[in-house]
């Protein structure tokens, strides 16, 4: 039986560390994604030993999540859906010089977010996993619907144009086959849009070749060569945001434990409450706030020991990670379930261990690798773009293996640059691409049920937890919208 000891096992260690390096590179370059490594992990380690195999698992899993803000922060493409908020602040930081500053502090609060995760795996999957099991469709619909409300966050200037945008997102997430019937749904007879259209050359589009397409419109205005600061950063100056860190990390947990949700959800929840909290940031928000880099990285890294909780006690996943790592479970002859800890505690002491060796993994590996990573925004303009062009098409052709991907990527790089040069954000488009399909099922799903049931609307919104989701969602929107804010502010003023 493996137990806390095992940390200082040597090979055991190395595992974590050789799974670390490779979700660390994996994860940096555009388009290739933690999801991705793990997959490939899964048919490289069925025959190992189990303990080995979740070992390097969990070191892919958790230095993955965190390289997708290297990536994010130095060249505006994240790595993975939940580094998309990464960029907002990150990017803008790159731009004025301050890369070293940014990844340092995604470093420490991906480290801090990891680590309170893991912690909480393993002192509260009994009581989160109670929770989260209560949740019925509408709830997980309702949440979605919670987190495309926080566009307001992301849309820096205008509230309209972000829910447009989440609109357009909508409607993207809705190609493909029909959950529920198996039809074809926008397809519009183009067979590669039968399974939807993947993330991964979206957001290398939308991210990345739209950054390309930017610099040669602008091409002849003068180019700022970004420069590394030459100033250290100090450890205490960054530490000075470890409340908001605690309280995102917390978010994150939650929202990881809910099955579908995951670091997106997380990520931007947690961006709009370090707004809605940050009365008077050095920076504003999306113009290099470090405030925001501290609540996306702790957030979606917390979501990682969330995210375990149900696939362990309840062997549902709570992103695409865990999904695959229930494969590797499968595989080697375990069963999640209720009994899964009491049953198997060797397994389950595997990956809290391998999980903590993991977070000094990524602070070893961040701290040291990324200042010369770092050393990229340095190339010109000129030089830079062909090859963050190749990266985008490479990026792009690998997630399946087509070039109907790649043209994807450039269709959706097209439509971002557009959205740039009118103002409309990007950010809102690619949540509600991500949430779309969440909303769709579980919508459906609970009108389905519903529509048996003697009092329709106690059987939708009945639920204690689904009455709170509902609240908190209006609330958002009875705030953002630009009508009602007006109202609202008035009755205030009237009440002074």
């Amino acid at each position: 039986m493996l137990d806390i000891i095992s940390v200082v096992d040597i090979r055991f260690v190395l595992m974590v560390f050789l799974g670390s390096m490779a979700g660390l590179f994996v994860g940096a370059v555009p388009g290739l994604s933690v999801s991705m490594a793990t997959a490939l992990l899964v048919s490289i380690t069925y025959t190992w030993d189990t303990v080995d195999a979740l070992a390097m698992i969990m070191g892919v899993y958790v230095v993955g999540v965190f390289s997708g803000a290297v990536s994010a922060i130095l060249i505006n493409i994240p790595g993975a859906p939940s580094s998309v908020v990464t960029t907002l602040d990150g990017y803008p930081m790159s731009k004025k010089g301050q890369s070293y500053k940014a990844l340092y502090t995604a470093t420490i609060y991906s480290f801090i977010g990891s680590l309170f995760g893991l912690i909480a795996l393993w002192a509260l999957a009994g009581p989160v996993s109670r929770i989260a099991i209560k949740f019925t469709a509408m709830d997980y619909f309702l949440l979605a619907l919670f987190g495309l409300a926080t566009v307001g966050s992301v849309s820096t200037g205008n509230y309209t144009k972000g829910l447009i945008s989440v609109g357009v997102g909508l409607i993207l997430s809705m190609i493909g086959l029909d959950p529920l019937v198996g039809t074809k749904r926008l397809t519009f007879g183009i067979q590669n849009l039968t399974s939807g259209i993947n993330t991964v050359p979206a957001l290398v589009g939308l991210f990345g070749f739209a950054e390309v397409l930017s610099v040669i419109f602008d091409i002849n205005q003068e180019q700022n060569v970004l420069t590394m600061e030459k100033s250290r950063v100090s450890l205490r100056d960054t530490l000075k945001h470890w409340k908001l860190s605690l309280y995102t990390s917390v978010l994150g947990l939650l929202i990881g434990a809910l099955p579908g949700a995951g670091g997106p959800v997380a990520a931007f929840i947690a961006y709009n409450e370090a707004k809605r909290l940050t009365k008077e940031p050095e920076v504003p928000f999306g113009e290099g706030a470090v405030e925001g880099i501290v609540a996306s990285e702790s957030s979606n890294n917390a979501c990682i020991g969330g995210a375990l909780i149900p696939m362990l006690t309840l062997a549902v996943p709570g992103d695409a990670v865990t999904a695959i790592i229930l494969s590797v479970f499968y595989v080697h002859g375990l069963k999640p379930g209720p009994l899964f800890i009491t049953e198997n505690p060797s397994a389950f002491h595997s990956i809290l261990a391998g999980g903590f060796v993991a977070c000094f993994a990524l602070l070893i590996l961040g701290l040291l690798v990324a200042p010369h990573i770092s050393r990229v925004i340095t190339i010109p303009k000129n030089i830079l773009i062909p090859i963050v062009t190749t990266l985008c098409v490479i990026g792009a052709f690998a997630c399946n293996n087509r070039l109907f991907d790649v043209g994807l990527m450039f269709a959706f790089g097209t439509l971002g640059f557009i959205m740039r040069r009118r103002g409309y954000p990007v950010a809102p488009l690619v949540l509600a691409l991500v949430l779309g399909k969440v909303m769709d099922s579980n919508f459906r799903r609970a009108v389905s049920l519903a529509s048996s049931a003697d009092n329709k609307l106690v059987s939708m919104f009945g639920h204690w937890t689904t009455m709170i989701l509902l609240v908190c969602t209006i609330f958002v929107l009875v705030n953002n919208i630009p009508v009602t804010k007006r109202a609202v502010d008035k009755v205030f003023r009237r009440g002074k």
